[in-house]
């Protein structure tokens, strides 16, 4: 007989005699109750079958048993509604078997010591302490305790803005749009054509630091450290930073606010010799290249910009995750607003609109209240993107009174959504949720709500068919304006940045159809017209401009460019620009020279302020050999001399 099967048998036998004693007591009358008559009425009796198993281990908290194991197992998979159901009930068992078996060995104080140590541990350890509503020793009622379980469940679930960092990077997104053929080959040519060094400049190598947001260039200068972030404080769950500047970047911001004042761009060129990485003058510097048609060298210099900023984040700062905030309030940390969405812009330039999207779910994550206008381009790039669950996911979960459907972008974004959705639902023949109103609906309710957006849309897209002047001579949509400023503001904003979308012909069959049917509701019963302009009112009810700050233009796919009468007011001399700053700030010493670049076919106004920069060079025009006393801006001098 192995020994397992005599505890078992050995235990039985001592249970008999134990329910004989009880037998004996009741019959003589006692009412005093066993301490563990109530255990053992509880308990199920199929557990005699594990009991064996515990007794074979000196140690009563171990659990060696295959069958207890596969049962913790499959706890940990149940859902939480029935976990938390799970635990109390083997909090219950486990505390009737360790009762008994401390009995037998230590007094009563040390068994109330440990059965309060084991609640403590197992309070702690439950996830789902709050399903079991109000329980013996919590003060709590159960109202307290169900709003516990809602912030609970807030933070195990996935917050909405979270950013996914993979597809930060542009070039991971290249090469699922075009193939990794076409993006390497595309890389080998640029290698190709800057492959020529620098000769008599310093070799080596110096420390590119990796960051999240830009893939920082080998020939970039070294991060000077000019730059920090400080933390504020934790409230609501938010962690407050503010970026911080120290003695020579205040320095170089006053030189940069001197050059500013009298619009000197070649002074702010200069701020850049000595402070490669200073933000306002980069940003200024990427706004002049994009202005004269140097996309690339404007998205370069905004790199540069984030680079910076991020190399600056504190080691707490984790805005991926969405939980920390940079309040637009603060001046300095303004510039990593404009960086983000200049960014945001350049990614959408180049069609990458699911890095673009992830951008802007980081602008509008850093503040809650939307500096930037992240708001009314998020539902675009997710459309570009195909992120119609997500898009609905976002207009349920990101405010609790669901209130984003009444903003012009979202209400008809969302009825494009729920298309796209019911599209992919009949192809693979799913479930269909009911309880989400239909694209046409939704369509119906954009048009409702925000009848002037039609009228501009057939004029920006354009709509040329007949049957959009038809509709365009009902009088319900012959305006386009509401006399609402945010809102024809807010109007204007999505027609200029969403119209891209409508040349597509399912959307504009969906338009046309909603409008039709629009203006037969219409026809039936002219009062509803009245009940959605008081809707309008009442969402829209200032009778200023709310987002003025906002400039339609900033929005737009079109390339800003300015009149060359502008255009003559960052001309500067060349003899004062090859007279700018004696040596390079911050060189890369030991690091990689720049490579030589070409001038053929460019603008020669971009080219001119291009030179000033730290990282470019254009070598020489025979065979890319410079001389460093030309570099330093000595050669002039000693031929003079």
């Amino acid at each position: 007989m192995s020994a397992r099967l005599l505890n078992k048998v050995l235990k039985e036998r001592e249970q008999q005699k134990q329910h004989v004693i009880e037998e004996e007591e009741q019959l003589n009358g006692d009412e005093s109750e066993s301490p563990d008559s109530g255990a053992r009425s509880s308990a199920n009796p199929f557990d005699l079958l594990n009991e064996g198993d515990d007794e074979d281990e000196g140690n009563p908290d171990q659990i060696d048993s295959p069958e207890v194991a596969d049962e913790t197992l499959t706890r940990k998979e149940e859902p939480p509604s029935l976990r938390g159901t799970a635990y109390v009930v083997s909090r219950s068992n486990n505390k009737s078997k360790k009762k008994k078996k401390k009995k037998s060995k230590e007094g009563s104080s040390s068994i109330d010591k440990h059965e309060t140590l084991l609640d403590v541990t197992l309070d702690t350890l439950s996830l789902d302490g709050c399903s079991s509503g109000h329980q013996p020793g919590s003060n709590k009622p159960i109202s307290e305790n169900a709003k516990d379980c809602d912030v609970l469940v807030k933070r195990n679930t996935p917050y909405i803005l979270q950013v996914d960092p993979k597809y930060l990077n542009v070039e991971n997104e290249l090469r699922r749009i075009f193939g990794s053929k076409v993006v390497k080959s595309f890389e080998k040519s640029n290698q190709s054509s800057t492959s020529r060094q620098v000769r008599g400049g310093r070799r080596g190598s110096h420390h590119i630091r990796k960051t999240v947001m830009i893939s920082p260039s080998d020939h970039w200068p070294r991060w000077d450290g000019s730059l920090s972030m400080e933390f504020l404080e934790t409230k609501d769950g938010y962690h407050y930073f503010r970026y911080a500047h120290s003695s020579s970047y205040d320095q170089a911001q006053r030189a940069f606010e001197a050059a500013q004042a009298i619009h000197d761009l070649n002074g702010v060129a200069s701020v850049l010799l000595y402070h490669p990485y200073h933000l306002d003058s980069l940003i200024t510097m990427a706004d002049y290249f994009k202005f004269v048609g140097e996309h690339q060298m404007s998205a370069d210099a905004i790199a540069k910009c984030l680079y910076a900023l991020e190399c600056a984040w504190h080691p707490m700062f984790t805005p991926l995750q969405g939980n920390c905030q940079l309040k637009f309030s603060h001046d300095r940390n303004k510039p990593i607003f404009k960086a983000l969405f200049t960014h945001m812009k350049n990614m959408d330039r180049r069609g990458c609109h699911r890095s673009a999207l992830e951008v802007c779910k980081l602008l509008l994550a850093l503040d809650s209240d939307d500096p930037m206008g992240a708001m009314f381009c998020l539902d675009y790039f997710a459309l570009r993107a195909g992120e119609y669950a997500w898009l609905e996911q976002f207009s349920e979960d990101y405010r609790s009174d669901s209130s984003l459907w009444l903003f012009p972008n979202f209400s008809y974004s969302l009825a494009v959504c729920r298309f796209y959705l019911e599209q992919e639902e009949s192809s693979h023949n799913t479930f269909v949720d009911a309880s989400k109103a239909s694209s046409a609906d939704l369509m119906n309710q954009a048009l409702m709500l925000h009848p002037s957006v039609l009228k501009k849309l057939v004029a920006k897209v354009p709509l040329k068919d007949q049957a959009w002047t038809n509709i365009l001579k009902n009088s319900f949509f012959n305006s386009d304006q509401i006399g609402i400023p945010s809102l024809d503001h807010l109007i204007n904003i999505y027609v200029e940045r969403n119209y891209l979308i409508w040349r597509l012909p399912d959307l504009q069959k969906l338009l046309r159809n909603g409008a039709l049917l629009v203006i037969e509701t219409l026809g039936h019963n002219k009062s509803d017209a009245k009940d959605w302009a008081c809707v309008r009112k009442e969402a829209f009810s200032s009778d200023k401009n709310e987002y003025g700050h906002l400039l339609v233009q900033e929005f737009s796919d079109t390339a800003q460019t300015l009149p060359p009468d502008n255009l003559q007011n960052f001309m500067v001399d060349m003899r004062e620009a090859a007279q700018i700053g004696g040596q390079v700030a911050n060189p890369p010493a030991g690091g990689h020279a720049p490579a030589p670049r070409d001038v053929s076919n460019r603008n020669p106004l971009a080219v001119l302020f291009e030179s000033l920069l730290p990282w470019v060079n254009y070598g020489d025009a025979g065979d890319g050999i410079v001389d460093e006393n030309q570099v330093n801006g000595q050669g002039q001098d000693d031929e003079d001399h």
